[in-house]
């Protein structure tokens, strides 16, 4: 995770984002911070970025590489205002031991496009990552990759329309089927029929940019309507509010980078 010291909206770059509309930095860190707090009180270790001033979005930091069997997909942006991310990431990973670390010939902007099941690496396309990364993530990682049409501009990556709850034991998700083309929506159904489907108000308060560990999942506050259906399916919802970084087009799951193995 990265703390939003330097959090702002001076540019838009997806429809969430509105440089007139002032952005709260005391609360956006509180908010920030809460979510780093829940996960320690769970018993997750969380590793800490250092911010960069010139770099405002560092702050969702799961774009910034996919991580899996302890091996890191370095990030490639899609804008110029946050290319300068990348670097920083894969810093970060040499300096903590990460060594077999791959650079992207093609644009990746990491796990907000990547994302992993028990058996898949799920990745997006239409407007950030090229179709042209899937096939290079599935020769670095090793696994197979579903490609995934998204169509709403307002879930421009596909940690904004679907969210993995288990990924160790089966393969269970949650997603909003309207983000998706039709074959990509029958793609879902085929690989998912028992996943929760998300209605377009909890889509919109960003409830598929969660973070689950296989039994809790942490979600935005706002979307309400999630939580009976994931707890008739076992898991314990815990909510949490990131307002003022959804004004950035985030919340849970863009601020969190998971290192897996």
């Amino acid at each position: 995770m990265c703390p939003p010291e330097h959090f702002s909206v001076t540019y838009s770059i997806n429809p969430w984002m509105d440089p007139g509309k002032p952005v709260d930095l005391s609360l956006a860190l509180t908010q920030w911070e809460h979510l780093r707090d829940h996960y320690r009180a769970l018993g997750h270790t969380v590793e800490e970025l250092t911010p960069q001033p010139d770099l405002p979005d560092m702050v969702f930091a799961a774009n910034g590489a996919t991580v899996v069997d302890g091996r890191v997909l370095g990030a490639r942006f899609a804008y110029p205002e946050r290319t300068g991310e990348a670097a920083a990431h894969q810093d970060w990973y040499r300096a903590h031991g990460f060594t077999d670390i791959g650079e992207p010939q093609h644009v990746n902007e990491g796990e907000g496009d990547f994302t992993v099941t028990a058996s898949w690496l799920l990745a997006g396309r239409g407007f950030r990552s090229s179709p042209l990364a899937h096939g290079e993530a599935q020769e670095f990682f090793g696994r197979p990759v579903i490609g995934l049409d998204l169509v709403d501009p307002h879930y421009y990556h596909l940690d904004t329309a679907l969210c993995v709850l288990d990924d160790t034991r089966d393969d269970a998700v949650m997603y909003f089927p309207e983000a998706f083309s039709p074959g990509s929506r029958a793609v879902l159904a085929r690989l998912f029929p028992d996943a929760v489907l998300a209605t377009r108000a909890d889509a919109e308060a960003f409830g598929m940019n969660a973070v689950s560990d296989g039994h809790h999942v942490l979600l935005p506050q706002a979307a309400h309507g999630l939580f009976e259906p994931l707890r008739a399916r076992g898991y314990e919802p815990l909510s949490v509010d990131l307002s003022e970084l959804l004004k950035g087009g985030g919340s849970v799951k863009c601020c969190t980078a998971e290192l897996r193995g």
